[in-house]
């Protein structure tokens, strides 16, 4: 590699690393994301694999040695293939839209740029998979009495990094270029998005996941990607490799590796060089739709109030991106629609907290940022005749507009769905929409109490303005706490609990508390009365912030 590719490469992966630094959380779900890994790679590596290699190392049976050649030749072919999907992914996402991709073409060749670019992912992924793999050798070795599985692991990996990633580079800006840059696919893009993290979801939620893993290892065993296994296989004793595959492993490796690169450079040039799709029509209908809506609060609300409404919906209709961090709670919800799927039906519990979430969203989608989202117009709008009784208002009824009739159908049908008498099922319907119309304006004071003015970036090249951690934090404790008081309370589980109480507290150390249920029908009504005038005492607060911000 010459000079400028090297130098495209360090710069391209220091910016990486530099991006997970800089930001708070990312750097804390790396850090968690790597102890948990760590922290498997220590366990196999201390206990497992130098008794394993012990066991090689002493001999082992044909039966056993035919079995560790299956699984290895197996296991390196789906890996592979993974490597590939996730390179893929930062392809699509990150690779294929490189900072400041103008000074960076006119500044090198087309070739130097893609071959550092793609450099950089091979060392991006290297920095995680290298360290893992010397230290499961290494351990390996120690038990074996051998030195060449350190050698052969690491090896190993530089050929699947060599070959995967660039192949995934070519995958990731094809598909790029289709959905932002092919006018017959882009205008569906939205909707080529949403089908695919649909079906990523179901392929986990349906349990396919297992399925197809188990399918992959058995095809890849005797196939091209699963003969670099035999180099891995040459370092472990009393296990017969074939010479034949690791010399076709490697030349397939170097062949592939670069026949990929020279794919790369001539698609990352189309691509690169091309013009996003641009759609007049989509603009016309955007402003038709706008203009129908307008007419449509015209009748109870005032211009101003109108303007601010319609503004937010348009807003985040253009750039739905804004809207990313409402979908992160329902990455942790995984598990219920796997519980979902495999029953048949809609536990009482699973409706309750979709509808909650339900709830929760209507808050988050216009109203938890109310000074941020104005973004470079803050200063404009702060000194234009808009009230804050106007400008609050029409951001609550944004958000309720929306959020009211998704809040009514989606509770409907869980409570449907799920074995709740039909009396509890009105109360899940009337209390999800109401609080979908509520909690709008509960957001608003949450919002202006802890806004965030600068975009934060949801993908890696992407940016938005998104409501801060706090009010995250302090909006979603508003919610859940008064809910579940009023679950409480309607389920009457004051005794239940305080019994709970007294129950647990016998066990643990120290003086027993003593818990009576009035006590807890007191706490619950209190948390919930708080709840209810929240939302009031919040939205009057915002109004005021509002009428009162200055700039500094």
């Amino acid at each position: 590699m010459s000079r400028a590719p090297r130098l495209i490469a360090r710069t391209e992966f220091r910016r990486s690393i530099r991006t997970i630094a800089s930001d708070t959380t990312k750097l804390l779900v790396t850090g968690i994301l790597a102890l948990f890994m760590g922290g498997l790679v220590l366990i196999a590596g201390r206990y497992v694999l130098p008794e394993l290699g012990a066991e090689f190392a002493a001999g082992v049976s044909s039966n056993t040695a035919a079995f560790a050649t299956d699984l290895v030749t197996g296991g390196v072919g789906v890996g592979w293939f993974f490597l590939l999907f996730f390179t893929a992914l930062r392809a699509f996402s990150t690779a294929a839209d490189p900072d400041e991709p103008e000074f960076l073409l006119t500044s090198t060749s087309l070739r130097n740029a893609v071959v550092g670019v793609v450099g950089a992912e091979i060392l991006l992924f290297a920095s995680w998979l290298l360290p893992a793999t010397l230290v499961l050798s290494s351990a390996f070795a120690y038990g074996a009495g051998t030195i060449w599985p350190v050698l052969f692991g690491p090896l190993l990996v530089c050929l699947a990094l060599a070959t995967a990633v660039p192949v995934g580079f070519v995958i990731g800006v094809g598909v790029r270029h289709l959905v932002t840059v092919y006018e017959p696919i882009a205008r569906f893009r939205i909707a080529v998005f949403a089908a695919f993290w649909i079906a990523y979801l179901w392929v986990f939620v349906t349990g396919r996941f297992d399925l197809l893993t188990s399918r992959l290892f058995s095809l890849l065993q005797d196939t091209p990607l699963g003969w670099p296994g035999h180099l891995l296989l040459a370092a472990v004793p009393n296990v017969a490799a074939s010479s034949t595959a690791i010399a076709g492993g490697i030349v397939g490796a170097v062949a592939v590796s670069a026949a990929a690169f020279t794919a790369a450079i001539a698609i990352a040039g189309v691509h690169w060089f091309a013009d996003p799709a641009r759609f007049e029509d989509e603009e016309a209908t955007a402003t038709e739709s706008s203009n129908r809506l307008t007419d449509l609060l015209s009748r109870g609300l005032s211009r101003p109030v109108r303007s601010v409404t319609v503004t937010a919906i348009r807003r985040t209709k253009r750039a739905p991106i804004r809207l990313a961090y409402v979908a992160y709670p329902l990455f942790g919800s995984i598990v219920f629609f796997q519980e979902i799927v495999q029953t048949g039906r809609v536990p009482a519990h699973i409706a309750v907290i979709l509808s909650l979430y339900l709830v929760w969203a209507a808050g988050a989608l216009f109203t938890l940022n109310p000074l941020g989202d104005l973004g470079r117009g803050l200063p404009a709008v702060v000194a234009s005749p808009l009230s804050g009784r106007q400008a609050i208002t029409g951001l609550v009824v944004a958000g309720a507009l929306v959020a009211g009739p998704i809040g009514f159908v989606g509770a409907l049908a869980l409570g449907l769905a799920s074995p709740l008498s039909l009396e509890r099922t009105a109360a899940l319907v009337a209390g999800t929409t109401v609080g979908t119309v509520v909690t709008p304006a509960l957001a608003t004071g949450i919002g202006t109490v802890a806004p965030r003015f600068g975009s934060v970036k949801v993908t890696n090249n992407r940016e938005a303005v998104m409501p801060s951690k706090t009010a995250f934090v302090v909006y979603s404790i508003a919610i859940v706490f008064p809910a579940i008081a009023a679950i409480v309370l309607y389920t009457d589980a004051p005794e239940l609990i305080a019994d709970t109480i007294v129950a647990v507290s016998s066990w643990l150390p120290g003086p027993a508390l003593s818990v009576s249920a009035s006590g807890i029908t007191i706490a619950a009504w209190s948390v919930l009365v708080a709840g209810l005038i929240a939302p009031v005492i919040s939205y009057l607060y915002a109004v005021e912030r509002f009428d009162w911000y200055t700039l500094d």
